[in-house]
């Protein structure tokens, strides 16, 4: 009886908070829908903050936020208030698909910032209408690459970095032991800038209305000032903050306030933040004698670690969470949202095994972020389906490790070392001086198993033969675009695509209610700080 009473207590609290949600959104309606982005652009609400930010919704909030306004007949149109670069291309990319899903529900999108980065204008270029103040800036210069190499540095001070890699093109330990970029390393950077480059021009281009070619002549005359920004067809005029609500006005007649307060906005705005929280996010009244279907959105970002102390993936906690969701009965289906470089071999591989058990029980979708590479592609692979936005980093098949030796340092410093050994092998991880012939095989020999591992898990995974696997491996990287021209991943896609392919592939039909269970949960403190914090 308890149960049917607990969730007889639930639908009753759920009515009420909905009914007060959208009495509170229909005495505005209709309203521009209010999107401030803001660095950092997080992924979720589901980390603790010591100071809170006003207003300023997750990426997946902000995404649902859009999707859910292009259907919503209250909202009568989308303004963007861009306050700093997103965490890059790839997140521009998913909020700028989605602004274009509201302007093709026939609403218009208004944009508005003082001083734009590219990620940033790859959003703002798709509005209806942007705006820059006149002391404003547009730094469109185009995309650079730069890496430090550290080599000479070492020298100097007699280190040495004893690096053992796996991989012709896996070129990370570059940095210690080079002064320059390898011709390995500068053909997969300038394979993946034209593609990053090519999709940059295109969304300027769409966007604007303009030739890519045009585009191009453009961010080689930037960066722009404002008043040059509307002279080159890139940006609508200029306003102060003050004149923007004339011009949404303008825009959507139907959303004015009748009678204003002084200061107060002449148009009714609803801030996206609550609207995330309190209509996009709500799945609805719930059954009293059963629950909705769940689907669970699994965050993991940095680098794959076995326990993780200070940030970073732990793989320990990620797969116990995956088992508990694997065969949890409410749940029908995961997606794994992951960001990561890659990190601990034996760790990737446990998560990529946390993983395929999951997927043995329900549907699996990656949703790679700006970066799901070595690792964080290797545990990819174990899902049904992976999607990534075109100027994603992927790829790097292969595997990296070594040491520092410090004996040269050691030596000039007047540090004198000494040991006492068992084994032949036994100082192989000391610091005191790099590898012997003998170590470096051993080591080798290590590398070269686990790196026959990864490519199996590629060839298992994404159903390509070990020809097929081999002539994309060997540490190369490659962007989202290409990967799927190459079968590393499914689609282009975020945050929206990959849920929808797992409620897809979950068996629910669109439109079909269903909660989203996003995880880790935001802890109750800082709900409360997001309810509480003020306008900003």
């Amino acid at each position: 009886m308890a149960g049917p009473l607990r969730r007889a207590g639930a639908d009753a609290a759920w009515a009420a908070r909905r009914a007060a949600a959208y009495f509170a959104l229909a005495r505005r309606a209709p309203f521009w829908l209010r999107l401030r982005l803001a660095p950092p652009l997080e992924e979720t609400r589901g980390g603790a903050r010591l100071v809170a930010r006003a207003r300023t919704p997750s990426l997946l909030d902000a995404l649902r936020a859009l999707d859910a306004a292009a259907r919503d007949v209250r909202v009568a149109g989308v303004f963007v208030r861009l306050a700093g670069a997103p965490a890059g291309l790839s997140a521009a990319a998913s909020l700028r698909r989605a602004l274009d899903a509201v302007r093709a529900a026939g609403k218009p999108v208004a944009a508005y910032g003082e001083r734009l980065q590219q990620a940033e204008y790859v959003i703002a270029s798709g509005a209806s209408r942007f705006w820059l103040p006149e002391a404003g800036s547009l730094g469109l210069v185009g995309l650079r690459s730069e890496g430090l190499y550290l080599s000479r540095l070492l020298a100097r001070i007699e280190v040495r970095a004893d690096v053992v890699r796996i991989g012709t093109h896996k070129t990370a330990g570059e940095t210690l032991t080079r002064d320059s970029m390898s011709p390995e390393s500068r053909e997969q950077i300038e394979g993946y800038l034209d593609d990053a480059f090519g999709e940059l021009v295109a969304a300027i281009a769409a966007g604007r209305g303009l030739e890519p070619d045009t585009v191009r002549a453009r961010i080689d005359a930037g960066p722009y000032g404002a008043a040059a920004a509307v002279e080159a067809g890139l940006a609508d005029g200029c306003l102060f903050p003050d004149e923007i609500d004339g011009e949404l006005a303008a825009l959507a007649p139907d959303t004015k306030e009748a009678s204003p307060r002084p200061g107060e906005p002449r148009v009714r705005l609803v801030d996206a933040a609550a609207y995330a929280a309190l209509h996009a996010a709500d799945p609805g009244w719930r059954p009293l004698h059963r629950d909705l279907p769940h689907v669970a959105y699994v965050v993991a970002g940095g680098a794959i670690q076995l326990r993780a102390a200070l940030g970073g993936i732990s793989v320990d906690s990620l797969a116990a969470r995956l088992r508990r969701l694997a065969f949890a009965p409410s749940v029908r289906a995961i997606v794994l949202r992951i960001t990561s470089p890659g990190g601990d071999a034996l760790a990737s591989d446990l998560l990529w095994r946390a993983l395929a058990i999951a997927r043995g029980e329900k549907p699996v979708v990656a949703s790679m972020g700006e970066v799901a590479a070595s690792g964080g592609y290797l545990a990819a692979v174990a899902a049904d389906h992976v999607v990534a936005e075109a100027s994603a980093l992927t790829g790097s098949i292969g595997v990296i490790g070594g040491k520092l030796d410090l004996g040269g340092l050691y030596d000039r410093l007047g540090i004198g070392r000494d040991a006492v050994e068992r084994g032949r092998r036994a100082g192989l991880l000391t610091g005191s001086r790099g590898f012997t012939p003998d170590e470096r095989a051993a080591v080798r020999r290590e590398m070269e198993a686990m790196y026959d591992v990864f490519l199996r898990r590629v060839e298992e995974g994404r159903k390509l033969s070990r020809e097929e696997v081999e002539r994309v491996a060997q540490g190369r990287v490659f962007s989202g675009r290409r990967a799927v021209a190459l079968g590393l991943i499914d689609a282009l896609g975020g945050p929206l695509e990959a849920i929808r392919e797992a409620r897809s592939r979950a068996g629910l039909a669109e439109g079909e209610r269903a909660v989203l269970d996003v995880l880790p949960r935001a802890r109750p403190l800082d709900r409360l700080r997001g309810l509480l914090v003020g306008r900003g």
